[in-house]
C-alpha cells in the first residue's frame, strides 16, 4: 500500500522540479526582454536629446548670426558652456541607462543560477518525503 503513496510524491515532486525549472526560465526571458527594452527606450531618449541639443545650438547660431555680434568672446563661450552642460546631462543620463540594463541582466543570470538550486531542494525535499511515507506504511 505504500507503493501508490510514494509513487505519488515521486510524481508531485518530479512535477513541481520540472515547474520550478521552467518558471525560471520564463522569468529570466521576461527579464532580458525587459532589459532590451530599456535599452531600446534609452537609445530613443538620447536620440531625443541629442535632436533637442542640436536644435537650440542652432537656433544660437543663427541668433547671433543674425544680431551681427561676432563669435568671441563671451557669446562663443556660454554656447560652449552650454555644450558641455549638455554633454555631462546626457553622459549621467547614459550612465543610469546602462546600469538599468545591467541591472536587469544580472537579474536574469541570478534567475537562471538559482534554478538547479530550488530544484535540488524540491528533489531532496521530496525524497524526505517518499522515504517517510515508505518506512510509515
Amino acid at each position: 500500500m505504500a507503493f501508490p503513496l510514494v509513487a505519488a510524491i515521486i510524481g508531485s515532486t518530479m512535477i513541481q522540479v520540472v515547474g520550478g525549472l521552467s518558471a525560471a526560465q520564463a522569468q529570466a526571458e521576461e527579464l532580458e526582454r525587459q532589459a532590451e527594452q530599456e535599452k531600446f527606450a534609452a537609445e530613443g531618449r538620447e536620440l531625443q536629446r541629442q535632436q533637442q541639443l542640436n536644435a537650440a545650438l542652432a537656433a544660437n547660431a543663427v541668433g547671433i548670426a543674425a544680431s551681427g555680434i561676432k563669435t568671441e568672446g563671451s557669446v562663443s563661450s556660454l554656447a560652449l558652456e552650454s555644450g558641455k552642460q549638455s554633454s555631462l546631462t546626457g553622459g549621467v543620463t547614459g550612465l543610469s541607462d546602462r546600469l538599468a540594463f545591467a541591472q536587469r541582466k544580472r537579474q536574469a543570470s541570478n534567475v537562471l543560477s538559482a534554478a538547479p538550486y530550488e530544484a535540488a531542494s524540491t528533489l531532496l525535499s521530496g525524497a524526505a518525503s517518499a522515504y517517510q511515507a515508505s518506512v510509515e506504511y
